[in-house]
Protein backbone atom coordinates (compact mmCIF):
# COMPACT_ATOMS: atom_id res chain seq x y z
CA UNK A 1 0.00 0.00 0.00
CA UNK A 2 2.83 2.41 0.88
CA UNK A 3 4.55 1.71 -2.45
CA UNK A 4 1.30 2.41 -4.27
CA UNK A 5 0.86 5.65 -2.32
CA UNK A 6 4.36 6.83 -3.13
CA UNK A 7 3.84 5.93 -6.76
CA UNK A 8 1.04 8.49 -6.86
CA UNK A 9 3.02 11.21 -5.06
CA UNK A 10 2.14 13.94 -4.29
CA UNK A 11 -1.64 13.57 -4.73
CA UNK A 12 -2.21 11.37 -1.61
CA UNK A 13 -0.66 14.13 0.53
CA UNK A 14 -2.92 16.91 -0.79
CA UNK A 15 -5.20 18.30 1.89
CA UNK A 16 -3.46 16.41 4.73
CA UNK A 17 -1.38 17.73 7.60
CA UNK A 18 1.65 17.21 5.35
CA UNK A 19 0.26 19.77 2.88
CA UNK A 20 1.57 23.19 3.89
CA UNK A 21 -1.29 24.90 2.04
CA UNK A 22 -3.78 23.12 4.30
CA UNK A 23 -1.73 23.74 7.44
CA UNK A 24 -1.48 27.47 6.72
CA UNK A 25 -5.16 27.73 5.88
CA UNK A 26 -6.05 26.37 9.32
CA UNK A 27 -4.15 29.04 11.26
CA UNK A 28 -6.65 31.59 12.64
CA UNK A 29 -5.95 35.29 12.19
CA UNK A 30 -5.99 35.86 15.94
CA UNK A 31 -3.05 33.46 16.31
CA UNK A 32 -1.10 35.54 13.79
CA UNK A 33 -2.07 38.93 15.18
CA UNK A 34 -1.44 37.79 18.74
CA UNK A 35 1.90 36.11 17.94
CA UNK A 36 0.53 32.93 19.48
CA UNK A 37 3.45 30.75 18.46
CA UNK A 38 2.26 27.86 20.61
CA UNK A 39 -0.72 27.37 18.29
CA UNK A 40 1.53 26.71 15.29
CA UNK A 41 2.76 23.16 14.47
CA UNK A 42 6.45 24.08 14.21
CA UNK A 43 7.50 20.64 15.46
CA UNK A 44 6.24 18.91 12.32
CA UNK A 45 8.48 20.87 9.96
CA UNK A 46 12.26 21.15 10.46
CA UNK A 47 14.29 24.03 9.10
CA UNK A 48 17.48 23.53 7.10
CA UNK A 49 19.71 23.09 10.12
CA UNK A 50 17.52 21.90 12.96
CA UNK A 51 14.04 21.43 14.41
CA UNK A 52 11.21 23.79 13.58
CA UNK A 53 10.64 24.49 17.28
CA UNK A 54 13.66 26.81 17.11
CA UNK A 55 11.96 29.21 14.69
CA UNK A 56 9.51 30.98 17.07
CA UNK A 57 12.36 31.81 19.46
CA UNK A 58 14.22 33.58 16.67
CA UNK A 59 11.04 35.34 15.56
CA UNK A 60 10.53 36.55 19.10
CA UNK A 61 14.08 37.87 19.24
CA UNK A 62 13.61 39.62 15.90
CA UNK A 63 10.51 41.33 17.30
CA UNK A 64 12.41 42.52 20.39
CA UNK A 65 13.72 46.03 20.79
CA UNK A 66 17.31 44.79 21.08
CA UNK A 67 18.87 45.81 17.76
CA UNK A 68 21.94 43.60 18.07
CA UNK A 69 20.00 40.49 19.07
CA UNK A 70 17.29 41.15 16.49
CA UNK A 71 19.87 41.50 13.74
CA UNK A 72 21.49 38.24 14.74
CA UNK A 73 18.11 36.50 14.81
CA UNK A 74 17.26 37.78 11.35
CA UNK A 75 20.55 36.44 9.99
CA UNK A 76 19.80 33.04 11.51
CA UNK A 77 16.29 33.06 10.02
CA UNK A 78 17.72 33.78 6.58
CA UNK A 79 20.12 30.85 6.94
CA UNK A 80 17.53 28.48 8.38
CA UNK A 81 14.58 29.31 6.14
CA UNK A 82 16.25 30.20 2.86
CA UNK A 83 19.53 28.31 2.76
CA UNK A 84 21.43 28.70 -0.55
CA UNK A 85 18.36 30.06 -2.29
CA UNK A 86 15.99 27.23 -1.48
CA UNK A 87 12.81 27.52 0.54
CA UNK A 88 11.50 25.05 3.12
CA UNK A 89 8.04 24.23 4.48
CA UNK A 90 8.51 25.75 7.92
CA UNK A 91 9.40 29.03 6.22
CA UNK A 92 5.79 29.42 5.13
CA UNK A 93 4.69 29.13 8.77
CA UNK A 94 6.98 32.05 9.59
CA UNK A 95 5.64 34.36 6.86
CA UNK A 96 2.64 35.85 8.74
CA UNK A 97 4.84 36.63 11.73
CA UNK A 98 7.66 38.05 9.63
CA UNK A 99 5.16 40.39 7.97
CA UNK A 100 3.85 41.60 11.33
CA UNK A 101 7.35 42.09 12.64
CA UNK A 102 8.29 44.02 9.48
CA UNK A 103 5.30 46.29 9.98
CA UNK A 104 5.90 47.01 13.66
CA UNK A 105 9.50 46.07 14.47
CA UNK A 106 12.83 47.83 14.19
CA UNK A 107 12.82 50.05 11.06
CA UNK A 108 16.44 49.23 10.27
CA UNK A 109 15.62 45.53 9.78
CA UNK A 110 12.36 46.07 7.90
CA UNK A 111 13.70 45.83 4.35
CA UNK A 112 15.71 42.66 4.96
CA UNK A 113 12.76 41.04 6.75
CA UNK A 114 10.49 41.80 3.81
CA UNK A 115 13.01 40.42 1.35
CA UNK A 116 13.15 37.19 3.32
CA UNK A 117 9.35 36.93 3.04
CA UNK A 118 9.55 37.43 -0.73
CA UNK A 119 12.29 34.83 -1.12
CA UNK A 120 10.31 32.24 0.85
CA UNK A 121 7.47 32.83 -1.60
CA UNK A 122 9.35 32.08 -4.81
CA UNK A 123 11.41 29.36 -6.43
CA UNK A 124 15.18 29.00 -6.34
CA UNK A 125 16.47 31.64 -8.77
CA UNK A 126 20.09 32.23 -7.81
CA UNK A 127 22.24 32.85 -10.87
CA UNK A 128 19.25 32.93 -13.23
CA UNK A 129 19.00 36.12 -15.25
CA UNK A 130 17.26 34.59 -18.24
CA UNK A 131 14.07 35.83 -19.86
CA UNK A 132 12.31 32.78 -18.45
CA UNK A 133 13.86 32.89 -14.99
CA UNK A 134 14.17 36.47 -13.75
CA UNK A 135 10.46 36.83 -12.93
CA UNK A 136 9.71 33.14 -12.40
CA UNK A 137 7.87 32.33 -9.18
CA UNK A 138 6.90 28.67 -9.21
CA UNK A 139 9.20 25.66 -8.93
CA UNK A 140 9.42 22.44 -10.92
CA UNK A 141 6.24 20.51 -9.90
CA UNK A 142 8.35 17.45 -9.05
CA UNK A 143 10.71 19.37 -6.76
CA UNK A 144 10.20 18.22 -3.16
CA UNK A 145 11.56 19.09 0.25
CA UNK A 146 13.90 16.29 1.32
CA UNK A 147 12.76 15.89 4.91
CA UNK A 148 8.96 16.08 4.61
CA UNK A 149 8.56 15.30 0.91
CA UNK A 150 6.22 18.28 0.72
CA UNK A 151 6.30 19.62 -2.86
CA UNK A 152 8.20 22.89 -2.89
CA UNK A 153 5.42 24.49 -4.92
CA UNK A 154 2.96 23.77 -2.11
CA UNK A 155 5.21 25.63 0.31
CA UNK A 156 5.64 28.51 -2.13
CA UNK A 157 1.89 28.73 -2.66
CA UNK A 158 1.24 28.64 1.08
CA UNK A 159 3.69 31.50 1.62
CA UNK A 160 2.18 33.50 -1.22
CA UNK A 161 -1.35 32.96 0.07
CA UNK A 162 -0.19 34.21 3.47
CA UNK A 163 1.22 37.33 1.82
CA UNK A 164 -2.08 37.89 0.03
CA UNK A 165 -4.02 37.51 3.28
CA UNK A 166 -1.96 40.31 4.82
CA UNK A 167 -2.10 42.98 2.13
CA UNK A 168 -3.34 45.39 4.78
CA UNK A 169 0.14 45.23 6.32
CA UNK A 170 1.97 45.78 3.05
CA UNK A 171 0.17 48.65 1.33
CA UNK A 172 1.14 51.15 4.06
CA UNK A 173 4.80 50.30 3.44
CA UNK A 174 4.77 51.35 -0.24
CA UNK A 175 5.30 55.03 0.72
CA UNK A 176 7.73 54.21 3.58
CA UNK A 177 10.45 56.80 4.15
CA UNK A 178 13.17 54.21 3.49
CA UNK A 179 13.59 53.46 -0.24
CA UNK A 180 14.94 49.99 0.56
CA UNK A 181 11.66 49.22 2.32
CA UNK A 182 9.64 50.51 -0.63
CA UNK A 183 11.70 48.36 -2.99
CA UNK A 184 11.36 45.26 -0.78
CA UNK A 185 7.62 45.83 -0.44
CA UNK A 186 7.27 45.76 -4.22
CA UNK A 187 9.24 42.50 -4.23
CA UNK A 188 6.79 40.98 -1.75
CA UNK A 189 3.66 42.28 -3.48
CA UNK A 190 4.78 40.71 -6.76
CA UNK A 191 4.12 37.29 -5.17
CA UNK A 192 0.41 37.70 -4.39
CA UNK A 193 -1.98 35.01 -5.63
CA UNK A 194 -5.19 37.04 -5.86
CA UNK A 195 -6.42 40.65 -5.90
CA UNK A 196 -4.02 41.11 -8.80
CA UNK A 197 -5.67 44.21 -10.21
CA UNK A 198 -5.76 45.89 -6.83
CA UNK A 199 -2.09 45.21 -6.21
CA UNK A 200 -1.01 46.15 -9.72
CA UNK A 201 -2.93 49.42 -9.49
CA UNK A 202 -1.23 50.24 -6.19
CA UNK A 203 2.18 49.57 -7.75
CA UNK A 204 1.35 51.76 -10.77
CA UNK A 205 0.20 54.60 -8.49
CA UNK A 206 3.43 54.39 -6.51
CA UNK A 207 5.52 54.38 -9.69
CA UNK A 208 3.82 57.59 -10.85
CA UNK A 209 5.18 59.49 -7.83
CA UNK A 210 8.35 57.53 -6.99
CA UNK A 211 11.62 59.46 -7.20
CA UNK A 212 14.15 56.79 -6.16
CA UNK A 213 15.68 54.99 -9.17
CA UNK A 214 16.09 51.60 -7.43
CA UNK A 215 12.48 51.65 -6.28
CA UNK A 216 11.31 52.62 -9.76
CA UNK A 217 12.97 49.55 -11.23
CA UNK A 218 11.55 47.37 -8.46
CA UNK A 219 8.04 48.65 -9.12
CA UNK A 220 8.37 48.00 -12.86
CA UNK A 221 9.60 44.45 -12.28
CA UNK A 222 6.87 43.79 -9.70
CA UNK A 223 4.18 44.94 -12.13
CA UNK A 224 5.74 42.82 -14.87
CA UNK A 225 5.99 39.73 -12.64
CA UNK A 226 2.29 39.92 -11.84
CA UNK A 227 1.47 40.52 -15.49
CA UNK A 228 3.62 37.61 -16.63
CA UNK A 229 2.06 35.09 -14.28
CA UNK A 230 -1.49 36.32 -14.71
CA UNK A 231 -1.25 36.98 -18.46
CA UNK A 232 -1.97 40.68 -18.59
CA UNK A 233 -2.03 41.33 -22.32
CA UNK A 234 -1.49 45.08 -21.86
CA UNK A 235 1.85 44.79 -20.05
CA UNK A 236 4.13 44.16 -23.05
CA UNK A 237 2.95 47.35 -24.76
CA UNK A 238 3.33 49.30 -21.51
CA UNK A 239 6.90 48.14 -20.91
CA UNK A 240 7.83 48.71 -24.55
CA UNK A 241 6.53 52.26 -24.37
CA UNK A 242 8.76 52.84 -21.35
CA UNK A 243 12.00 51.43 -22.75
CA UNK A 244 11.58 53.01 -26.19
CA UNK A 245 10.98 56.52 -24.82
CA UNK A 246 14.29 58.48 -24.96
CA UNK A 247 12.90 61.05 -22.55
CA UNK A 248 12.66 58.50 -19.76
CA UNK A 249 15.47 58.08 -17.24
CA UNK A 250 18.07 55.38 -17.88
CA UNK A 251 16.99 53.14 -15.02
CA UNK A 252 13.34 53.18 -16.14
CA UNK A 253 14.28 52.36 -19.73
CA UNK A 254 16.67 49.56 -18.74
CA UNK A 255 14.30 48.10 -16.13
CA UNK A 256 11.41 48.20 -18.58
CA UNK A 257 13.61 46.61 -21.24
CA UNK A 258 14.39 43.68 -18.97
CA UNK A 259 10.70 43.41 -18.04
CA UNK A 260 9.63 43.44 -21.69
CA UNK A 261 12.10 40.66 -22.53
CA UNK A 262 10.58 38.55 -19.73
CA UNK A 263 7.04 39.18 -20.95
CA UNK A 264 7.42 38.26 -24.62
CA UNK A 265 9.18 35.66 -26.72
CA UNK A 266 9.89 38.07 -29.58
CA UNK A 267 13.39 38.56 -31.01
CA UNK A 268 15.31 41.40 -29.38
CA UNK A 269 14.75 44.62 -31.36
CA UNK A 270 17.91 46.41 -32.49
CA UNK A 271 16.78 49.50 -30.57
CA UNK A 272 16.61 47.58 -27.30
CA UNK A 273 19.89 45.79 -27.95
CA UNK A 274 21.56 49.14 -28.52
CA UNK A 275 20.07 50.52 -25.30
CA UNK A 276 21.30 47.62 -23.20
CA UNK A 277 24.79 47.75 -24.76
CA UNK A 278 25.14 51.51 -24.37
CA UNK A 279 27.94 52.72 -22.05
CA UNK A 280 25.35 54.53 -19.92
CA UNK A 281 23.83 51.17 -19.06
CA UNK A 282 27.05 50.03 -17.43
CA UNK A 283 26.96 53.07 -15.19
CA UNK A 284 23.72 51.66 -13.75
CA UNK A 285 25.32 48.39 -12.60
CA UNK A 286 25.63 49.37 -8.93
CA UNK A 287 22.14 50.83 -8.89
CA UNK A 288 20.58 47.66 -10.30
CA UNK A 289 22.50 45.51 -7.83
CA UNK A 290 20.27 46.98 -5.12
CA UNK A 291 17.12 45.81 -6.91
CA UNK A 292 15.86 42.66 -5.11
CA UNK A 293 15.45 40.65 -8.32
CA UNK A 294 18.96 41.41 -9.58
CA UNK A 295 21.24 40.79 -6.60
CA UNK A 296 20.62 36.99 -6.51
CA UNK A 297 21.44 36.78 -10.21
CA UNK A 298 25.06 37.59 -9.38
CA UNK A 299 26.08 38.28 -5.77
CA UNK A 300 29.48 39.55 -6.93
CA UNK A 301 27.97 42.78 -8.22
CA UNK A 302 27.19 42.03 -11.86
CA UNK A 303 23.50 41.09 -11.78
CA UNK A 304 22.61 43.56 -14.51
CA UNK A 305 25.48 42.44 -16.74
CA UNK A 306 24.56 38.81 -16.33
CA UNK A 307 20.89 39.50 -17.10
CA UNK A 308 21.79 41.41 -20.24
CA UNK A 309 24.13 38.65 -21.33
CA UNK A 310 21.65 35.82 -20.69
CA UNK A 311 18.77 37.68 -22.30
CA UNK A 312 20.61 38.89 -25.39
CA UNK A 313 22.88 35.88 -26.00
CA UNK A 314 21.20 32.90 -24.29
CA UNK A 315 23.23 30.33 -26.22
CA UNK A 316 26.59 31.72 -25.14
CA UNK A 317 28.00 30.75 -21.70
CA UNK A 318 28.31 33.67 -19.31
CA UNK A 319 31.93 34.78 -18.82
CA UNK A 320 32.53 36.81 -15.64
CA UNK A 321 35.90 38.03 -16.90
CA UNK A 322 34.13 39.81 -19.75
CA UNK A 323 31.44 41.12 -17.42
CA UNK A 324 34.11 42.88 -15.36
CA UNK A 325 34.91 44.98 -18.42
CA UNK A 326 31.37 46.33 -18.51
CA UNK A 327 28.14 45.73 -20.38
CA UNK A 328 29.23 47.36 -23.63
CA UNK A 329 32.53 45.49 -23.89
CA UNK A 330 30.79 42.29 -22.89
CA UNK A 331 28.07 42.52 -25.53
CA UNK A 332 30.45 43.67 -28.28
CA UNK A 333 32.89 40.85 -27.53
CA UNK A 334 30.08 38.32 -27.62
CA UNK A 335 28.74 39.73 -30.89
CA UNK A 336 32.21 39.47 -32.40
CA UNK A 337 32.53 35.90 -31.16
CA UNK A 338 29.16 34.94 -32.62
CA UNK A 339 30.00 36.50 -35.97
CA UNK A 340 33.33 34.69 -36.04
CA UNK A 341 31.61 31.38 -35.40
CA UNK A 342 28.90 31.96 -38.00
CA UNK A 343 29.30 30.31 -41.43
CA UNK A 344 30.59 32.62 -44.12
CA UNK A 345 28.65 33.33 -47.31
CA UNK A 346 31.17 31.26 -49.21
CA UNK A 347 30.21 28.21 -47.21
CA UNK A 348 26.47 28.65 -47.68
CA UNK A 349 24.71 26.68 -50.38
Amino acid sequence: MDDERWARWPEPWAGTDADMRTVMGAIPREAKDGFKYDEIPWQRFPHFHGPGEEVPGRLGMLASGDAEAAGRALGELWENLHHQGSTIAVGALAVPFLLRIAATGLPGLRASTLRLVAEIGRCQHFGDGTREGLLQVTEDPLEAEGTTMCPTNWTIQAARDAITDDLHLLFPLLPDADPDVRSATAFVLAAVTSEIQRVSSALHRRLAVEDDPVVRVSLILAIAQLAREHQDENAPAWTRELWSDPDRSSEIRIGAGLAWLCLVGDPVPDELRALLADPSTDRCTDLFQRVPWLEPVDYYGSGLRRCIHEMLTPDVPYRPELAERGVTAHVLALDASLKADAPSDQNLG
